[in-house]
């Protein structure tokens, strides 16, 4: 049950994603989609793709501590997970010669706020300009146990 949701989730999140793109933006509007599949073979067994541009905005999914098997690292370790979700991220952001300056969402979800807001301090050296707007919100779990944290963003840049 949990991969139908994780994999509802992410197809909500594009479809909602293009509908505005399309509703907001004629520019996108006949745009080709430019898809990134970070781990290919995770993604594709899982059922997401990582990140999606049309135009000059990116949707990209929840990015997990995880090993390019799809197995959660840093288990039990909130603040590397969230560090390591980071990296996963900014690898696709510069995929798309996007940085973290370009971010306007971040939602964050944890299952454990507590200690997120204990080490959310780790994102003023991410969000150097300023801080994207976004979510906070604990959770009962995320699509794997041993997940503690999963970061989404949306970026746009004016190319």
């Amino acid at each position: 049950m949990t991969i139908k949701l994780v994999r509802a989730l992410a197809l909500f999140c594009v479809v909602s994603f293009l509908n505005d793109t399309h509703a907001d933006s004629g520019d996108a509007i006949g745009e080709a989609a430019d898809w990134f599949l970070l781990r290919p073979g995770v993604e594709k067994a899982y059922g997401y793709s990582h990140a999606v541009r049309i135009g000059d905005d990116i949707k990209i999914s929840g990015a997990v501590s995880m090993d390019d098997e799809g197995n959660p690292t840093a288990v039990g370790d909130l603040e590397q997970q969230m560090k390591n979700a980071y990296a996963d991220l900014d690898k696709v952001l510069k995929h798309y010669g996007y940085t973290f300056d370009d971010v306007v969402v971040e939602n964050v979800y944890t299952t454990d706020m507590a200690k997120f807001l204990e080490v959310s301090g780790y994102r003023n050296s991410i969000y150097t300009k300023q801080f994207p707007t976004g979510t906070w919100l604990e959770v009962k779990g995320l699509a794997l146990p041993g997940f503690m944290i999963e970061i989404e963003l949306e970026a746009h840049k004016p190319q």
